[in-house]
Formats: C-alpha cells, sequence, structure tokens
C-alpha cells in the first residue's frame, strides 16, 4: 500500500543499474541475517520506482531508493519482531512531504536525539522540499536540506507507535492498534519565509508537547 503521484516514468541508465547495484550490495551485508539479497533487491527496486517519475532528480534516483529502502527494511524489521530496542516511533505524514511533516520530522529529531525514532512520509509526495521550510528551520539551527519527500508504506506505517497526520485527510493509512494524532497546522506551501515561521513556531509546540506525552526528554 504506496500512494504517490503519477508523473512520465524515466528509462533507467546503465549508471543507475550500477550503483542500484553497489547499493543492494550495501543493503545486504547491513542487513545480514535479517533479509536476503532477493528481499533487498525487491524492495530496492520498489522503491527505485517511487522516485523515478521526478525528472528533476534523475542523478539522485540511486541514492534515494537506496536511503528510502534502509528506513523500510528498518521498519519490516520492527513489524517482524527482528528488531526491539524499546525506544517509541514517530511518524509524520502530510500531503507532500515536503513542508509539515519534514519540519515536524525536523525538529523531533533534533530534541529526542537518539531516545526515539521518527519518519515522515506523504499521501502524494512532491519533488522537493519547500526551501522556506528549510529556510525556516535553518533558522533555528536545523538542516533538513538533505530531506527527501517520500510516500508511506505499509510496514513503515506499521511500525509506528504514534502517526501524526497533518492535511492529509481520508488518504492517510489507518491501522488498528496504532495510536493517531491529526495536527491542525497550516501548509506552508507557496508562502514567503515570514509566513512559514509561525507554522514552523507552531509544530515545534505540538512536537515538545508529543515528547512529553511519550515520555522521551527534550535536548
Amino acid at each position: 500500500m504506496t500512494h504517490t503521484s503519477v508523473r512520465p516514468r524515466q528509462e533507467i541508465t546503465l549508471d543507475q543499474q550500477v550503483a542500484l547495484h553497489t547499493a543492494a550490495t550495501r543493503l545486504t551485508v547491513e542487513f545480514d541475517g535479517i533479509y536476503g539479497a532477493e528481499t533487498i533487491e525487491r524492495f530496492l527496486r520498489s522503491s527505485y520506482d517511487q522516485f523515478a517519475t521526478a525528472a528533476s532528480i534523475a542523478n539522485y534516483l540511486p541514492l534515494l531508493a537506496e536511503r528510502f529502502t534502509r528506513q523500510r527494511m528498518r521498519a519490516l524489521a520492527r513489524v517482524e519482531g527482528h528488531h526491539r530496542d524499546g525506544r517509541p516511533v514517530v511518524l509524520f505524514l502530510c500531503a507532500h512531504n515536503a513542508g509539515r511533516s519534514q519540519m515536524a520530522l525536523g525538529f523531533f529529531t533534533h530534541l529526542a536525539g537518539d531516545r526515539a525514532v521518527a519518519w515522515s512520509g506523504g499521501s502524494e509526495p512532491g519533488i522537493e522540499i519547500n526551501p522556506c521550510a528549510t529556510a525556516a528551520m535553518a533558522e533555528r539551527g536545523i538542516d533538513i536540506s538533505e530531506e527527501f519527500p517520500k510516500p508511506w508504506t505499509d510496514e513503515v506505517v506499521r511500525a509506528a507507535d504514534v502517526v501524526v497526520t497533518m492535511g492529509c485527510g481520508d488518504a492517510c493509512p489507518v491501522f488498528p492498534g496504532t495510536r493517531y494524532e491529526n495536527w491542525t497546522v497550516d501548509d506552508p506551501a507557496g508562502l514567503d519565509l515570514a509566513d512559514v515561521r509561525p507554522i514552523r513556531d507552531e509544530i515545534e509546540r505540538h512536537v515538545r508537547r508529543l515528547l512529553d506525552q511519550i515520555g522521551v526528554p527534550a535536548s
């Protein structure tokens, strides 16, 4: 169960094939004893397909696919009981995974450190992070420029202890037994930096409150 917007598909190049093979080798070593090469390659190829429609990031497709596959495999390992470290897992979802959910992820990761795990996703992922969201977070000393819009997948949602939704409506996934929170936060899309700052600050307040609720001290 994966949601993406539909764009023209790109053909895979020889360089990308080599890069994907190298990524598969790295991931197979990383998850040795948990998942085999066939499973890794299947997830890597499906992850690649999620991004292969975004022309502006063609050169980064294998890297994005590897990063997304790593997240998905870690989530699957949690779901299947291969990896339980006791840390709470929070998933932030919005429509395009380009603004609100990325700022929430940035604050959560910055404040929680290694005491919790957080991911983000979107029902219709955009092509790039909102530059004003990136600039607003940079003002707080948090760099989200290396993040990228991505979809949510079954294993990522199922691995989360808390799913926070922001504006994805009926498209947001619902799994029984998972705690859900809906944050009513304005969409920063199309706004200038001055108008994004209050949204950023509101998201920080929500994140700090959530950390307190799940018993994770904010640094």
